[in-house]
């Protein structure tokens, strides 16, 4: 700016710097000439009555100004005199931090919840199969109750991942504290939990059933009841919570409500006069829901003057505050200060912070009994191997007199594939990224491995195909990491003569057929126990495949006149190599799929492997059944001579189970025409060039070693 602000009784001195630096506004953002001097400036001390006495008259008269010259509004404090712009600044800064809303905030919110008895607590989870609209529909709550500002911008609020939003589905069970003023004129504090929906995440729902006592059961009028419905009802029920039907997307063409509410009916027996009809999508019917969570949901049992009895639901790492724990108080309260014992770990910790989801982290004075909310120590809790999650916490001093809670099982790993970095470069780099999500995603299993062919890696364990996905994803977009991914795999358990047990994920630890204990051990594999829903014209394909994959059927039920419930045994195995796609495919995308742990059945079972000139490639070895060797076998020579570049040499491609070659492809070698010189010469010269030819093919072969490239493996494993 050439000019400055002053006024005509405060004494002025020449301006120290060329008016050439200064930056040079627009005609339309400079001042009025009225208001400007030759570049000069008033001192940095303010004296007397002749300057500022103070910030608060320093604004005033800037505000002054503004209203005066309102070419003035548009410029900030640090286009103003370069001498006072630090004043206002200072200024700023100052009243900025007494003003502190997010404080204000926590304390508006610490008053109303401290007014709400525990009579008026409901705490609920929205359940239902993959796509049903759960997210969407917790995004409209949210509005609902003033949690967050309605906008266009409100999608998967409570979602925090990137691949959530890009997928459009949930991985991690997410919650939220709502304060809703009821029609009679009275606050309720609500609990939500947004659950995932793919059965690869089932752990999360059955975590989050815990810290709940009632269930939103929602169901697309679209397509109705499908298999993850089901299963969640059965898990909801059998924790004896209270459920209400939810029937949502109403407002599509495609909608059959009148259907939807025959299923809920016919196969849960549910009451559908009380069912909920909404959209949430444009809102509509979603003021109905929490009057009937209210009405339906009763309110959780606790007494706050008891001593502290807390669930840890879940946890997670923050760089800064180390474990953070989300938990449920049944019991008691819990506040900064306090000392708590882990009936786990024996571990004792001090309370650093309590708070709620807010549905971002809000600090509170205090957690009481029937509150989810989340809580991290100080000094923190380093590992995150500490959080056991099903643990109770307690006073110290009332572990002998508090019982602890039930837990949860531990999700076990279902799915195993070994991870190599593109460039070997990056293992370092790599590792960390790697470590840095498995501190966030306590179900993956992860230790060293190493291949021949790739290089130093990793062997993780997964939940499931998606679960496996979704952290690759993670790994690209939150690390900028590219790895490679080995077929998955199931895991596979020996038991030798002796009666000692062997489980392997590793492939390459399966025993040689040349050792001698192989051929008197017994094998088994895992099998689940699969639920398929599906329409009734396309039940034949669907056996057909389920029978393919070496299933057994338990029952075939219609729970409408054109649905079909199809339960079958299946091996794991079936379910890494695409059952549910098959699936889907027959069934025009209209076939559901959910399964759960069935234990071991015995197998026979064979270790596959891929030659290239009769050297194993470590990296593609698997174990599979004996039944299926001969089509894997055929698809995987095929598929791996497409990526393998021609050598001077001939290069042969096998798949052997065992000793037996089961399939073979053979990649010809640049060859050179040694008979084109020769023209119309005699028979034997011909015989002789070409003898010699072969005789060098021979040598190259026996010396030369096939190069296979990175990229080769990476097109190869890639589906």
């Amino acid at each position: 700016m050439r000019g400055a602000l002053c006024r005509p009784d405060v004494q002025m001195r020449p301006c120290l710097r060329p008016c050439a630096r200064l930056p040079r506004l627009p005609p339309s953002r400079r001042l009025p000439s009225s208001i400007t001097t030759s570049c000069q400036q008033p001192p940095r001390t303010l004296p007397g009555r002749a300057g500022f006495s103070s910030l608060a008259s320093l604004k005033s008269r800037q505000n002054d100004r503004a209203r005066r010259f309102p070419a003035l509004r548009s410029l900030s404090s640090s286009q103003l005199l370069p001498t006072t712009a630090p004043v206002l600044a200072r200024y700023n800064s100052t009243t900025a931090t007494s003003q502190m809303p997010l404080e204000r905030k926590a304390i508006e919110i610490e008053k109303r919840i401290a007014a709400i008895p525990l009579e008026r607590y409901r705490n609920f989870c929205i359940v239902a199969h993959i796509d049903h609209g759960k997210s969407t529909l917790s995004d409209r709550l949210l509005e609902h109750t003033g949690t967050i500002t309605a906008g266009d911008g409100n999608k998967q609020v409570l979602d925090k991942l990137d691949v959530e939003r890009e997928r459009g589905i949930t991985v991690k069970a997410q919650t939220c504290t709502m304060i809703y003023k009821h029609r009679d004129g009275l606050d309720y504090l609500l609990h939500l939990v947004d659950t995932p929906g793919h059965v690869d995440f089932r752990a999360e729902v059955t975590r989050s059933y815990s810290s709940c006592s009632g269930a939103l059961l929602l169901v697309d009028a679209s397509q109705g009841v499908q298999a993850q419905t089901v299963a969640n009802f059965y898990l909801a029920f059998a924790q004896g919570l209270s459920l209400v039907p939810v029937v949502n997307k109403i407002d599509m063409a495609s909608a059959d409500v009148p259907r939807v509410l025959e299923q809920l009916e016919t196969v849960f027996e549910l009451d559908t006069s009380t069912a909920v009809k909404v959209s949430a999508k444009t809102g509509q019917g979603v003021g109905e829901i929490l009057p009937a969570v209210i009405s339906n949901v009763p309110a959780p049992v606790g007494d706050a003057k008891k001593p502290l009895r807390m669930l840890l639901v879940d946890s997670w790492y923050d760089t800064f505050k180390g474990v953070v724990l989300l938990v449920r108080l049944f019991d008691g309260t819990l506040k900064q200060g306090d000392k708590v014992y882990s009936f786990a770990t024996g571990n004792e910790y001090i309370v650093g912070e309590v708070g709620i989801q807010y549905p971002d982290a809000v600090p509170q004075k205090v957690l009481r009994a029937g509150q989810v909310g989340y809580v991290f120590f100080n000094p923190g809790m380093k590992r995150i191997q500490d959080a056991k999650l099903g643990d109770t916490f307690t006073n110290v001093g009332c572990e002998d007199i508090v019982e602890p809670l039930p837990g949860f099982e531990e999700p076990k790993p279902m799915v195993f594939v070994a991870a190599f970095p593109t460039n070997q470069d990056d293992y370092g780099r790599l590792a960390d990224s790697i470590a840095h999500l498995v501190l966030n995603d306590r179900s993956v299993t992860l230790q060293k491995d190493y291949s021949e062919a790739l290089g130093a890696g990793w062997r993780l364990g997964f939940l499931g195909s998606l679960h496996c996905s979704v952290f690759q994803d993670r790994l690209r977009q939150e690390h900028g990491a590219s790895i490679i991914i080995t077929e998955p795999a199931v895991p596979t358990k020996i038991i030798w003569s002796t009666g000692e047990e062997l489980i392997v994920t590793n492939p390459a630890e399966f025993p040689d057929p040349d050792d001698h204990r192989i051929r008197s051990a017994t094998l088994y594999e895992p099998f689940v126990n699969a639920t398929v829903t599906l329409p009734e014209e396309y039940v034949g394909r669907c056996i057909e495949i389920c029978e393919n994959a070496r299933g057994v059927q338990k029952s075939l039920e219609f729970f409408t006149a054109t649905q079909v419930i199809l339960k079958y045994e299946l091996p794991a195995a079936s379910l890494v190599d695409d059952l549910f796609g098959k699936l889907k495919g027959a069934t025009k995308g209209y076939a559901t799929l959910d399964y759960e742990d069935a234990g071991w059945r015995q197998a026979q079972l064979v270790k596959l492997n891929l030659l290239v000139n009769k050297k194993a490639v470590d990296a593609v070895a698997r174990i599979v059944h004996v039944s299926q060797v001969e089509r894997l076998g055929r698809q995987w020579v095929t598929k791996f001579k497409e990526h393998v570049d021609r050598q001077m040499f001939e290069v042969i491609i096998q798949a052997a189970a065992g000793r037996r070659i089961v399939a073979r492809e053979t990649i010809k070698p640049f060859r050179k025409d040694v008979l084109a010189k020769l023209h119309a010469s005699d028979i034997t010269r011909r015989r002789k060039l070409l003898e010699k030819q072969k005789a060098g093919r021979k040598r190259l072969r026996a010396v030369g070693n096939v190069i296979i490239d990175q990229s080769a493996f990476q097109k190869f494993l890639s589906k």
